[in-house]
Order: structure tokens, then sequence, then C-alpha cells
């Protein structure tokens, strides 16, 4: 299969799903589809509610393109590539509903940044998660804000510093980055149905001003997170960084 990102609204709820065969990696045009598609359910009266989901079982979403990360050669592009990640949180933030995340299997990096920045967000027993951009010489520094204000300053910076290890999706709900967990996707999916229903026929206007009080604070990420990707722009260009994703990428 060919990597996409899709929509579809039905019974007031929009699904936006996306995919991409390396582990639901994120290259920079996908980011900026999925951004695009946020904004556009958000914009859609048809859409109550929206349900951010990925195909296969094997991974939510691997973070960022280690393709795309070795081929950037200059700031520009860096800061380029970083900054889809903080238009997928930003629309994410901005979006006038609910946003519920369906997480069937692991998240690493920007996948992590993703399941923070939704509302509320289901998971699986499988849905280990880890920050391991300082292994490969990074950091999660577009993603961190959305992480921190998740999980708290000290689980973020456990995630950050042990950069290598998994955390389970058990220790994930204990930290409230997820809601519910579940043994398998058909009972997860059976949740996120029952839930995404009952808020396509709640009241649009309680929601909107909910997700508003809910967000507060976070008025100055549209350039806090621009600011963030120019840090990993730099840093994606250093000797340290471009040896440790060639080594990583030789071991997968």
């Amino acid at each position: 299969m060919e990597a996409f990102v899709r929509s579809d609204i039905k019974n007031g709820i929009g699904t936006i799903t996306f995919f991409h065969p390396q582990s639901n990696s994120m290259p920079g045009t996908q980011l900026r589809s999925l951004a695009a598609e946020i904004e556009k359910l958000g914009k859609d009266g048809n859409a109550k509610v929206i349900v951010l989901k990925s195909e296969g079982d094997k991974a939510f979403c691997a973070g960022a393109s280690f393709d795309e990360l070795i081929a950037i050669k200059d700031i520009d592009t860096g800061l380029k590539f970083f900054s889809g990640f903080a238009a997928v949180i930003n629309a994410m933030r901005k979006a006038p509903k609910f946003i519920i995340a369906r997480v069937q299997a692991k998240a690493v990096g920007g996948g992590v940044g993703i399941a923070s920045s939704a509302d509320y967000t289901f998971a699986t027993d499988a849905a280990a998660i880890k920050l391991s951009e300082l292994a490969v010489g990074i950091g999660p520094f577009v993603v961190g804000p959305a992480v921190e204000r998740k999980i708290g300053t000290s689980a973020f910076c456990q995630l950050t510093i042990n950069a290598t290890e998994w955390q389970t999706a058990q220790w994930a709900k204990e930290k409230g980055l997820y809601a519910e967990l579940f043994s398998s996707t058909e009972e997860m999916d059976k949740g996120v149905e029952t839930l995404a229903a009952k808020l396509a026929t709640s009241n649009p206007e309680a929601m909107l001003m909910l997700k508003k009080i809910m967000w507060e604070g976070t008025e100055n990420w549209d350039t806090l997170l621009i600011e963030r990707a120019g840090m990993s722009g730099k840093l994606v260009l250093s000797d340290f960084t471009v040896n440790a994703i060639n080594k990583f990428k030789q071991k997968t």
C-alpha cells in the first residue's frame, strides 16, 4: 500500500485515517496533508467530533521519516520539515471540535506528540511509547509542549532522558496520556464508536467552549512550536545526528 491521508464523515463523526508503509512514519508531505485534513473537518459542519486513527497493527505512528531526516542538508529544509509536526499539533489544538485518538500499537516521537494532542485518547495494551529523539542527537522539541501538557513535567523528562527505553501502555495511562486501555483493537473500537456517537449528539457550542477552556495557556504555540522546529532543524544537520541516524537505519 502507498502512503495516504484520507477522511470521511458518517453520522456526525469525522474520521481521519493516515498510513505509511514504513511503520506509519511521517514525511513532510504526510504531515502537511494530515494538518490540512484536520483543519478541513474542523470547518465542516457535518462533523461534530473527529476521530484520528492510523492503518495497520505494528505502529500507530513511528514519528519522523528517517529517510527524509537524513536528506535534510540546510536549516531552511530542516525548519520546514519539523514545522510539519507543529502544523499537526496546532491544527489539533485549534480544531473547534473534540478529537479522539485511536492508538492501536506503538507510538514513537512525533507519534507520541499526536496522541498527546488529542482531547481523548483510546489505546490498546500494545500501545507502548518512546520519545527516541535524543538517541539520534536531537530532542522532542516540537512535540514536547503537547506531551508535557498531557503527562506532566516529571513524566515528560523521564521519556526524554531515557530515550531508548519503551514505556508500557499502562504507564502511559497512569500518567494521563491514555484515557482508556483495552486488551484488543476490537474492544477499543467499540469504545471509540460509543464515545464518538455520544459526542456527535452533544451540544456543539458547549463542546467548543469546553475545548477552548481545556487548551487555555497554549495561545503562543503558533510561534513557540515553529521556534522549536528551528532547534530541531539545526541539530539534524550536525555530524552527530547524521551518524546516529545512519547507524539506526543500518539496524533496521
